[in-house]
């Protein structure tokens, strides 16, 4: 009977910590990405105000974050306030983030070339609230710094975001350490199809949602920013469907040889593109 007794208790704790989760998601403001696949996949359709999240970059030039910090300035972008930005380096190209529709006027920027300025300086502002966010260029992010962070974050409701940059192998190996981060993200570039005319097409990001409090890992493939800030899904992406169709043959109607099924992911897209382009 006790151990009955015992078990019937932690149930009820396991409904209460459910239920307290779900008013906690519900009552808490996110800054949207306008993508119904990303906002739809996230439990709060968006990110979560007041929270910190993590921002990483894969790839060749990955210790320089450009598509990173892209992200995160169309992110902020979509805000309204002033923004506090922690530097790690003087590299940080302001016409660019203005290109993404952060202005530099709404942008102070903060020169603290290490994390133990870097971490101080973020927890600081914000706990002193009033802005629209705060960013920090980071190597390090440890569990007991990050939980001070989504502490602070938490009440004043600003989201923190904490930009990882490593120069050395052994800054890259701490990516793998445990830190209390709401949302974990890998952003890195993607292949652009070639423009119709001659010029530069608009770039695309590998979306990679690493980890999420309520939600599974996902990846994307989305449109970089636009002047305002806002993401966008490929053109062929939308109306890809889920696997290729069966030709006629192959079910059972007709004779004669069954075409050839694009195999290779792309040329199906690029099939329906030239059909949009003939007007049929």
């Amino acid at each position: 009977m006790e151990h009955a007794g015992h078990n019937a208790a932690l149930s009820d704790l396991r409904r209460r910590i459910v239920g307290l989760d779900r008013s906690a998601r519900a009552k808490r403001s996110a800054l949207a990405f306008g993508i119904e696949g990303i906002d739809n996949h996230l439990p709060w359709r968006g990110l979560p105000l007041g929270t910190l999240h993590e921002f990483a970059e894969s790839g060749l030039e990955s210790e320089h974050v450009a598509a990173a910090t892209l992200f995160i300035g169309g992110c902020l972008a979509r805000t309204k306030g002033t923004i506090l930005w922690c530097l790690r380096g003087r590299d940080l190209f302001a016409p660019a983030l203005a290109s993404v529709g952060l202005h530099p006027d709404r942008v102070i920027y903060v020169e603290t070339w290490k994390d133990a300025e870097v971490l101080p300086a973020m927890e600081e502002a914000l706990r002193h609230g009033g802005l629209a966010g705060v960013v920090g260029e980071v190597a390090h992010l440890s569990l007991v710094a990050s939980r001070r962070l989504q502490l602070a974050a938490e009440s004043s409701g600003v989201p923190a975001f904490a930009l990882r940059r490593w120069h050395t192998d052994a800054e890259r190996a701490s990516a793998s350490e445990p830190n209390a981060a709401f949302t974990r993200w890998r952003i890195a570039p993607a292949p652009s199809p070639p423009p119709p005319v001659p010029g530069l097409a608009r770039a695309r990001w590998r979306v990679d949602l690493l980890r999420c409090r309520g939600a599974e890992p996902h990846s994307w493939i989305v449109e970089a920013c636009d002047a305002k800030g806002r993401l966008a899904l490929p053109a062929v992406l939308p109306d890809r469907p889920d696997r290729a169709p069966r030709p006629a043959a192959a079910q059972g109607g007709g004779g004669g040889r069954p075409l050839p099924v694009a195999a290779d992911g792309d040329r199906g897209p690029r099939r329906v593109a030239a059909a949009r382009r003939r007007g049929g």
